[in-house]
Protein backbone atom coordinates (compact mmCIF):
# COMPACT_ATOMS: atom_id res chain seq x y z
CA UNK A 1 0.00 0.00 0.00
CA UNK A 2 3.03 2.59 0.74
CA UNK A 3 4.46 1.80 -2.42
CA UNK A 4 1.69 2.29 -4.36
CA UNK A 5 0.66 5.64 -2.38
CA UNK A 6 4.16 6.79 -3.15
CA UNK A 7 4.26 6.11 -6.86
CA UNK A 8 1.06 7.77 -7.36
CA UNK A 9 1.22 10.80 -5.15
CA UNK A 10 4.89 11.89 -4.56
CA UNK A 11 5.98 13.64 -7.11
CA UNK A 12 6.82 17.62 -6.39
CA UNK A 13 4.05 19.91 -5.48
CA UNK A 14 3.48 23.14 -4.10
CA UNK A 15 3.36 23.62 -0.15
CA UNK A 16 0.08 25.87 -1.06
CA UNK A 17 0.62 28.06 1.96
CA UNK A 18 -0.79 30.42 -0.74
CA UNK A 19 -2.53 30.30 -4.55
CA UNK A 20 -1.71 31.47 -6.53
CA UNK A 21 1.84 30.49 -5.46
CA UNK A 22 4.78 32.67 -5.51
CA UNK A 23 6.37 31.03 -8.71
CA UNK A 24 2.95 33.08 -10.10
CA UNK A 25 3.52 36.52 -8.46
CA UNK A 26 4.47 38.97 -11.27
CA UNK A 27 5.81 42.49 -11.73
CA UNK A 28 2.51 44.50 -12.70
CA UNK A 29 1.76 44.45 -9.05
CA UNK A 30 3.65 47.43 -7.94
CA UNK A 31 3.85 50.18 -4.99
CA UNK A 32 1.56 51.93 -6.60
CA UNK A 33 -1.02 48.78 -6.20
CA UNK A 34 -0.22 48.10 -3.22
CA UNK A 35 -0.66 51.85 -1.75
CA UNK A 36 -4.18 51.67 -3.28
CA UNK A 37 -4.41 48.04 -1.13
CA UNK A 38 -3.42 49.41 2.13
CA UNK A 39 -5.60 52.31 2.02
CA UNK A 40 -8.50 49.99 1.86
CA UNK A 41 -8.30 48.68 5.26
CA UNK A 42 -10.43 50.11 7.85
CA UNK A 43 -12.50 49.68 10.84
CA UNK A 44 -13.79 46.14 9.76
CA UNK A 45 -10.73 44.68 9.20
CA UNK A 46 -7.71 42.87 11.67
CA UNK A 47 -3.89 42.74 10.30
CA UNK A 48 -1.56 40.59 11.40
CA UNK A 49 1.89 41.53 10.37
CA UNK A 50 5.06 39.47 9.79
CA UNK A 51 8.48 41.29 10.17
CA UNK A 52 11.70 39.14 8.67
CA UNK A 53 15.04 39.33 9.57
CA UNK A 54 17.30 38.15 6.96
CA UNK A 55 20.53 37.37 9.24
CA UNK A 56 21.89 34.51 11.15
CA UNK A 57 24.80 34.42 12.45
CA UNK A 58 25.58 31.16 11.13
CA UNK A 59 23.94 29.17 7.86
CA UNK A 60 22.28 26.15 8.50
CA UNK A 61 22.81 23.74 5.22
CA UNK A 62 19.01 22.60 5.18
CA UNK A 63 17.20 25.82 5.24
CA UNK A 64 15.26 27.44 2.48
CA UNK A 65 14.01 30.75 3.87
CA UNK A 66 16.06 34.00 2.64
CA UNK A 67 18.77 34.68 5.06
CA UNK A 68 22.18 35.68 4.87
CA UNK A 69 25.18 35.05 7.46
CA UNK A 70 26.96 38.03 9.36
CA UNK A 71 29.51 38.03 12.24
CA UNK A 72 29.04 41.50 12.31
CA UNK A 73 26.49 43.51 13.69
CA UNK A 74 26.63 46.50 11.47
CA UNK A 75 24.66 44.72 9.24
CA UNK A 76 21.78 44.24 10.83
CA UNK A 77 21.63 47.57 12.89
CA UNK A 78 21.85 49.51 8.73
CA UNK A 79 18.62 46.74 8.11
CA UNK A 80 16.67 48.09 10.72
CA UNK A 81 16.98 51.83 10.15
CA UNK A 82 15.78 50.71 6.87
CA UNK A 83 12.75 48.58 8.62
CA UNK A 84 11.75 51.09 10.55
CA UNK A 85 11.11 53.57 7.98
CA UNK A 86 9.31 51.13 6.05
CA UNK A 87 6.97 50.26 9.19
CA UNK A 88 6.11 54.52 8.97
CA UNK A 89 5.49 54.42 5.23
CA UNK A 90 3.08 51.55 5.24
CA UNK A 91 1.65 52.17 8.86
CA UNK A 92 1.00 55.74 7.66
CA UNK A 93 -1.19 53.88 5.05
CA UNK A 94 -3.24 51.89 7.23
CA UNK A 95 -6.55 53.15 9.56
CA UNK A 96 -5.59 53.43 12.72
CA UNK A 97 -8.95 51.92 13.15
CA UNK A 98 -7.81 48.42 11.68
CA UNK A 99 -6.67 46.37 14.62
CA UNK A 100 -3.41 44.42 14.82
CA UNK A 101 -4.22 40.68 16.65
CA UNK A 102 -1.15 38.73 15.63
CA UNK A 103 2.71 39.74 15.05
CA UNK A 104 5.27 37.19 14.24
CA UNK A 105 9.03 38.02 13.93
CA UNK A 106 11.11 35.40 11.85
CA UNK A 107 13.98 35.02 9.70
CA UNK A 108 16.48 34.20 9.58
CA UNK A 109 17.21 34.67 13.17
CA UNK A 110 15.35 37.64 14.66
CA UNK A 111 16.49 36.67 18.34
CA UNK A 112 20.07 37.45 17.04
CA UNK A 113 18.76 41.33 17.45
CA UNK A 114 20.21 43.33 20.41
CA UNK A 115 18.15 43.42 23.48
CA UNK A 116 17.59 47.43 23.14
CA UNK A 117 16.94 47.02 19.34
CA UNK A 118 13.95 44.26 19.93
CA UNK A 119 12.56 46.78 22.46
CA UNK A 120 12.84 49.62 19.63
CA UNK A 121 11.36 47.03 16.71
CA UNK A 122 8.15 46.78 18.84
CA UNK A 123 7.83 50.71 20.48
CA UNK A 124 8.16 51.90 16.39
CA UNK A 125 5.66 49.35 15.38
CA UNK A 126 3.55 50.38 18.24
CA UNK A 127 3.96 53.56 16.94
CA UNK A 128 2.67 53.06 13.37
CA UNK A 129 -0.12 50.05 14.20
CA UNK A 130 -3.45 50.04 16.54
CA UNK A 131 -2.35 46.91 18.41
CA UNK A 132 -5.27 44.80 20.10
CA UNK A 133 -4.81 44.30 23.63
CA UNK A 134 -4.37 40.36 23.57
CA UNK A 135 -2.22 40.65 20.09
CA UNK A 136 -0.42 37.18 19.80
CA UNK A 137 3.11 38.21 19.46
CA UNK A 138 5.30 35.16 18.27
CA UNK A 139 9.01 34.72 17.60
CA UNK A 140 11.07 32.54 16.00
CA UNK A 141 13.97 31.21 18.60
CA UNK A 142 17.65 30.07 18.05
CA UNK A 143 18.99 28.91 20.89
CA UNK A 144 22.50 29.93 20.17
CA UNK A 145 21.63 33.71 20.31
CA UNK A 146 19.79 33.77 23.73
CA UNK A 147 21.31 34.81 27.29
CA UNK A 148 19.45 36.81 30.42
CA UNK A 149 19.22 40.64 28.71
CA UNK A 150 17.50 38.87 25.32
CA UNK A 151 14.93 36.61 27.18
CA UNK A 152 14.22 40.27 29.41
CA UNK A 153 13.81 41.74 26.43
CA UNK A 154 12.12 39.38 25.02
CA UNK A 155 9.26 39.17 27.83
CA UNK A 156 9.15 43.47 27.46
CA UNK A 157 7.71 43.32 24.23
CA UNK A 158 5.20 41.21 25.52
CA UNK A 159 6.08 37.41 23.50
CA UNK A 160 3.09 35.06 23.88
CA UNK A 161 4.43 32.29 21.85
CA UNK A 162 8.17 30.69 21.65
CA UNK A 163 8.85 29.31 18.14
CA UNK A 164 11.74 26.80 18.54
CA UNK A 165 13.58 25.30 15.74
CA UNK A 166 15.25 22.06 16.76
CA UNK A 167 14.98 19.96 13.78
CA UNK A 168 16.65 16.77 15.16
CA UNK A 169 19.31 16.26 18.29
CA UNK A 170 21.66 13.56 16.75
CA UNK A 171 24.90 14.43 16.51
CA UNK A 172 25.88 13.14 12.81
CA UNK A 173 22.84 14.54 11.23
CA UNK A 174 23.36 18.19 13.05
CA UNK A 175 26.99 18.43 12.04
CA UNK A 176 25.35 17.45 8.08
CA UNK A 177 23.08 20.07 8.39
CA UNK A 178 25.42 22.79 10.08
CA UNK A 179 22.83 23.13 12.83
CA UNK A 180 24.84 22.64 16.51
CA UNK A 181 21.66 22.76 19.50
CA UNK A 182 22.09 20.44 22.11
CA UNK A 183 18.90 19.15 23.70
CA UNK A 184 20.13 20.42 27.29
CA UNK A 185 20.41 23.85 25.38
CA UNK A 186 16.86 23.60 24.11
CA UNK A 187 15.75 22.60 27.38
CA UNK A 188 17.46 25.85 29.05
CA UNK A 189 15.32 28.51 26.17
CA UNK A 190 12.17 26.13 27.10
CA UNK A 191 12.80 26.71 31.35
CA UNK A 192 13.56 30.34 30.86
CA UNK A 193 10.69 31.64 28.35
CA UNK A 194 7.95 29.63 31.14
CA UNK A 195 9.63 31.58 33.60
CA UNK A 196 9.11 34.54 31.92
CA UNK A 197 5.12 33.83 31.99
CA UNK A 198 5.31 32.74 27.72
CA UNK A 199 1.82 30.48 27.66
CA UNK A 200 2.95 28.36 24.39
CA UNK A 201 5.85 26.89 23.29
CA UNK A 202 6.24 25.62 19.23
CA UNK A 203 8.82 23.03 18.59
CA UNK A 204 9.72 22.42 15.15
CA UNK A 205 10.95 19.26 13.80
CA UNK A 206 12.47 17.81 10.65
CA UNK A 207 12.35 14.47 8.91
CA UNK A 208 14.26 13.74 5.67
CA UNK A 209 17.11 15.06 7.00
CA UNK A 210 20.99 13.63 6.09
CA UNK A 211 22.32 10.14 8.33
CA UNK A 212 18.34 10.01 9.56
CA UNK A 213 17.22 6.76 10.40
CA UNK A 214 14.10 5.29 12.56
CA UNK A 215 16.08 5.41 15.69
CA UNK A 216 17.51 8.62 15.54
CA UNK A 217 14.71 10.49 15.15
CA UNK A 218 12.54 8.42 17.27
CA UNK A 219 15.25 9.43 19.86
CA UNK A 220 14.41 13.51 18.92
CA UNK A 221 10.51 12.70 19.41
CA UNK A 222 10.86 11.44 22.65
CA UNK A 223 13.34 14.53 24.05
CA UNK A 224 10.23 16.64 22.71
CA UNK A 225 7.57 15.05 24.18
CA UNK A 226 9.33 15.54 27.39
CA UNK A 227 10.17 19.13 26.90
CA UNK A 228 6.16 19.22 26.46
CA UNK A 229 5.55 21.83 23.90
CA UNK A 230 1.58 22.98 23.29
CA UNK A 231 2.08 22.72 19.59
CA UNK A 232 4.82 20.68 16.94
CA UNK A 233 5.40 21.78 13.49
CA UNK A 234 6.82 18.26 11.76
CA UNK A 235 8.20 19.15 8.42
CA UNK A 236 9.72 17.00 5.74
CA UNK A 237 12.72 18.37 4.32
CA UNK A 238 12.55 20.45 1.15
CA UNK A 239 16.11 20.03 -0.76
CA UNK A 240 15.70 22.90 -3.18
CA UNK A 241 19.31 23.41 -3.78
CA UNK A 242 18.41 24.85 -7.83
CA UNK A 243 17.27 27.85 -5.15
CA UNK A 244 19.36 27.72 -2.24
CA UNK A 245 22.64 27.36 -2.97
CA UNK A 246 24.31 26.45 0.47
CA UNK A 247 22.38 23.29 0.22
CA UNK A 248 24.81 21.68 -2.36
CA UNK A 249 26.68 21.58 1.03
CA UNK A 250 24.57 18.80 1.90
CA UNK A 251 25.74 15.44 0.53
CA UNK A 252 22.78 13.81 -1.50
CA UNK A 253 23.68 10.33 -1.13
CA UNK A 254 22.98 10.64 2.36
CA UNK A 255 19.51 11.64 2.21
CA UNK A 256 16.89 8.96 2.37
CA UNK A 257 14.71 7.96 -0.11
CA UNK A 258 11.09 8.49 -0.73
CA UNK A 259 9.89 5.37 1.20
CA UNK A 260 12.23 5.93 4.27
CA UNK A 261 10.86 9.72 4.19
CA UNK A 262 7.43 8.30 4.42
CA UNK A 263 8.03 5.92 7.19
CA UNK A 264 9.84 8.60 9.15
CA UNK A 265 6.54 10.72 9.02
CA UNK A 266 4.80 7.98 9.97
CA UNK A 267 6.63 6.88 13.02
CA UNK A 268 7.18 10.61 14.16
CA UNK A 269 3.61 10.75 13.51
CA UNK A 270 2.62 8.03 15.32
CA UNK A 271 4.66 8.83 18.39
CA UNK A 272 3.14 12.40 19.06
CA UNK A 273 -0.66 10.85 18.09
CA UNK A 274 -0.04 8.52 21.39
CA UNK A 275 1.68 11.09 23.51
CA UNK A 276 -1.77 12.81 22.93
CA UNK A 277 -0.84 15.70 20.51
CA UNK A 278 -4.10 15.81 18.26
CA UNK A 279 -2.83 16.21 14.37
CA UNK A 280 -3.44 19.81 12.46
CA UNK A 281 -3.25 19.24 8.64
CA UNK A 282 -0.28 17.90 6.68
CA UNK A 283 1.99 18.75 9.75
CA UNK A 284 1.39 20.21 12.57
CA UNK A 285 0.34 18.41 15.89
CA UNK A 286 -1.67 20.61 18.94
CA UNK A 287 -2.20 19.80 22.47
CA UNK A 288 -5.70 18.98 23.07
CA UNK A 289 -7.28 22.77 24.03
CA UNK A 290 -4.45 24.46 22.42
CA UNK A 291 -6.19 27.43 19.96
CA UNK A 292 -5.20 25.78 16.72
CA UNK A 293 -6.54 22.12 17.58
CA UNK A 294 -10.09 24.09 18.43
CA UNK A 295 -9.67 26.18 15.16
CA UNK A 296 -9.95 22.53 13.37
CA UNK A 297 -12.71 20.95 15.43
CA UNK A 298 -14.69 24.31 14.89
CA UNK A 299 -13.75 24.32 11.05
CA UNK A 300 -11.85 27.44 11.70
CA UNK A 301 -8.75 26.44 10.58
CA UNK A 302 -6.43 28.70 8.02
CA UNK A 303 -3.12 28.15 6.12
CA UNK A 304 -0.98 31.02 5.15
CA UNK A 305 3.03 31.56 4.75
CA UNK A 306 3.63 30.39 8.51
CA UNK A 307 1.86 27.56 8.24
CA UNK A 308 -1.56 26.16 9.68
CA UNK A 309 -3.16 29.12 12.03
CA UNK A 310 -6.09 29.83 13.71
CA UNK A 311 -5.61 34.16 13.73
CA UNK A 312 -8.04 34.58 10.54
CA UNK A 313 -6.89 38.15 10.53
CA UNK A 314 -8.05 39.82 6.90
CA UNK A 315 -4.75 41.14 6.13
CA UNK A 316 -1.13 39.58 6.58
CA UNK A 317 1.38 42.52 6.35
CA UNK A 318 4.36 41.69 5.42
CA UNK A 319 7.27 43.67 6.46
CA UNK A 320 11.23 43.62 5.48
CA UNK A 321 13.01 42.68 2.71
CA UNK A 322 11.12 39.48 0.80
CA UNK A 323 8.61 39.38 3.08
CA UNK A 324 4.97 38.17 1.29
CA UNK A 325 1.91 39.79 2.35
CA UNK A 326 -1.98 38.93 1.12
CA UNK A 327 -4.73 41.31 1.51
CA UNK A 328 -8.06 40.74 0.69
CA UNK A 329 -7.24 42.14 -3.58
CA UNK A 330 -4.29 39.61 -3.71
CA UNK A 331 -0.84 39.28 -2.69
CA UNK A 332 2.25 41.40 -2.54
CA UNK A 333 5.81 40.69 -2.04
CA UNK A 334 8.99 43.13 -1.01
CA UNK A 335 12.44 43.38 -2.92
CA UNK A 336 14.23 40.23 -2.06
CA UNK A 337 17.50 41.88 -2.22
CA UNK A 338 18.14 43.38 1.12
CA UNK A 339 20.51 46.06 0.15
CA UNK A 340 18.39 47.50 -3.01
CA UNK A 341 15.18 46.86 -0.36
CA UNK A 342 17.09 48.98 2.08
CA UNK A 343 17.41 51.97 -0.58
CA UNK A 344 13.79 52.12 -1.31
CA UNK A 345 12.67 51.92 1.88
CA UNK A 346 15.24 54.66 3.31
CA UNK A 347 13.73 57.23 0.54
CA UNK A 348 9.98 56.25 1.88
CA UNK A 349 9.16 54.16 -1.12
CA UNK A 350 6.92 50.93 -0.70
CA UNK A 351 9.12 48.15 -1.90
CA UNK A 352 6.90 45.61 -3.44
CA UNK A 353 8.65 44.34 -6.87
CA UNK A 354 5.89 41.63 -7.31
CA UNK A 355 2.62 40.14 -6.40
CA UNK A 356 -1.05 38.90 -8.04
CA UNK A 357 -4.58 40.36 -8.02
CA UNK A 358 -7.07 37.69 -7.46
CA UNK A 359 -9.71 37.17 -9.83
CA UNK A 360 -13.00 35.30 -9.03
CA UNK A 361 -11.51 31.59 -9.97
CA UNK A 362 -8.54 32.33 -7.65
CA UNK A 363 -10.59 32.80 -4.50
CA UNK A 364 -12.79 29.91 -5.68
CA UNK A 365 -9.53 27.91 -6.02
CA UNK A 366 -7.90 29.19 -3.27
CA UNK A 367 -10.51 29.00 -0.60
CA UNK A 368 -10.88 24.85 -2.16
CA UNK A 369 -7.50 23.98 -1.56
CA UNK A 370 -7.25 25.74 1.33
CA UNK A 371 -10.41 23.73 2.64
CA UNK A 372 -8.85 20.14 1.86
CA UNK A 373 -5.50 21.07 3.27
CA UNK A 374 -7.04 22.10 6.83
CA UNK A 375 -10.39 19.89 6.39
CA UNK A 376 -9.64 16.69 4.11
CA UNK A 377 -12.73 17.77 2.43
CA UNK A 378 -14.80 19.94 1.40
CA UNK A 379 -18.47 21.07 0.91
CA UNK A 380 -20.09 21.84 -1.73
CA UNK A 381 -22.92 23.15 -0.18
CA UNK A 382 -20.74 25.64 1.62
CA UNK A 383 -18.95 26.06 -1.49
CA UNK A 384 -22.29 27.07 -3.36
CA UNK A 385 -23.63 29.49 -0.28
CA UNK A 386 -19.98 31.11 -0.74
CA UNK A 387 -19.26 31.38 -4.57
CA UNK A 388 -22.82 30.99 -6.26
CA UNK A 389 -22.95 29.39 -9.60
CA UNK A 390 -19.46 29.12 -10.43
CA UNK A 391 -18.94 26.56 -7.67
CA UNK A 392 -20.44 24.15 -10.00
CA UNK A 393 -17.06 24.41 -12.03
CA UNK A 394 -15.39 22.61 -8.95
CA UNK A 395 -18.19 19.87 -8.57
CA UNK A 396 -17.73 18.57 -12.14
CA UNK A 397 -13.74 18.47 -11.78
CA UNK A 398 -14.50 16.99 -8.53
CA UNK A 399 -16.69 14.23 -10.31
CA UNK A 400 -14.08 14.25 -13.07
CA UNK A 401 -11.04 13.29 -10.26
CA UNK A 402 -13.32 10.35 -8.43
CA UNK A 403 -13.95 8.88 -11.50
CA UNK A 404 -10.12 8.41 -12.73
CA UNK A 405 -9.32 7.57 -9.22
CA UNK A 406 -10.04 3.19 -9.19
CA UNK A 407 -8.17 2.98 -5.97
CA UNK A 408 -10.83 4.68 -4.04
CA UNK A 409 -8.55 7.55 -2.29
CA UNK A 410 -10.75 10.74 -2.76
CA UNK A 411 -14.88 10.17 -2.78
CA UNK A 412 -17.95 12.12 -2.83
CA UNK A 413 -19.92 11.46 0.41
CA UNK A 414 -23.33 13.10 0.06
CA UNK A 415 -22.51 16.84 -1.09
CA UNK A 416 -18.94 16.55 0.22
CA UNK A 417 -15.46 15.48 -1.94
CA UNK A 418 -13.60 13.65 1.10
CA UNK A 419 -9.91 12.73 1.25
CA UNK A 420 -9.95 8.70 2.52
CA UNK A 421 -7.55 8.36 5.51
CA UNK A 422 -4.57 6.65 3.74
CA UNK A 423 -4.23 9.67 1.02
CA UNK A 424 -4.30 12.19 3.78
CA UNK A 425 -0.20 12.68 3.45
CA UNK A 426 -0.86 13.18 0.01
CA UNK A 427 -3.65 16.04 -0.05
CA UNK A 428 -1.32 18.31 -1.78
CA UNK A 429 -0.76 16.13 -4.66
CA UNK A 430 -5.01 15.89 -4.34
CA UNK A 431 -5.02 19.55 -3.91
CA UNK A 432 -2.98 19.78 -6.53
CA UNK A 433 -5.68 18.69 -9.04
CA UNK A 434 -7.95 22.47 -8.66
CA UNK A 435 -4.88 24.31 -9.34
CA UNK A 436 -5.04 26.11 -12.74
CA UNK A 437 -1.99 27.34 -12.49
CA UNK A 438 0.17 24.28 -11.94
CA UNK A 439 0.87 23.20 -15.30
CA UNK A 440 2.16 26.82 -16.76
CA UNK A 441 5.65 25.64 -15.84
CA UNK A 442 6.64 28.37 -13.78
CA UNK A 443 8.58 26.99 -10.82
CA UNK A 444 10.16 24.24 -9.11
CA UNK A 445 8.45 22.70 -5.91
CA UNK A 446 9.40 20.11 -3.28
CA UNK A 447 8.55 16.35 -2.58
CA UNK A 448 5.01 16.19 -1.55
CA UNK A 449 5.84 13.95 1.54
Amino acid sequence: MAQHLLSKYSGNVPRYTSYPTAPHFHEEIGPSTYATWLGALGARDTVSLYIHIPYCDRLCWFCACHTKQTQKYEPVRAYLDALYREIETVGARVSPEALVTALHLGGGSPTMLAPEDMIELKARLASAFTFSPDAEISVEMDPNDLDGPRYDALAAIGMTRASLGVQDFTDKVQQAINRIQTFSQTRSVVEEVRKRGVRSLNCDIVYGLPHQTMETLAETIDDIIYLNPDRIALFGYAHVPWMKKHQTMIDESSLPGPEMRYRLMNRAGGMLREAGYIPIGIDHFARPGDPLAVAMQEGRLTRNFQGYTDEGATALIGLGASSIGKLPQGYVQNNPATGVYQKQALSGELTTVRGVAFSEDDLLRAYVIERLMCDYQLSFADLSARFGAVAGTILAEAQSMVAADSDGHIALVGDRLVVADEAKPFVRSIAAGFDAYLNRGLGRHSAAV
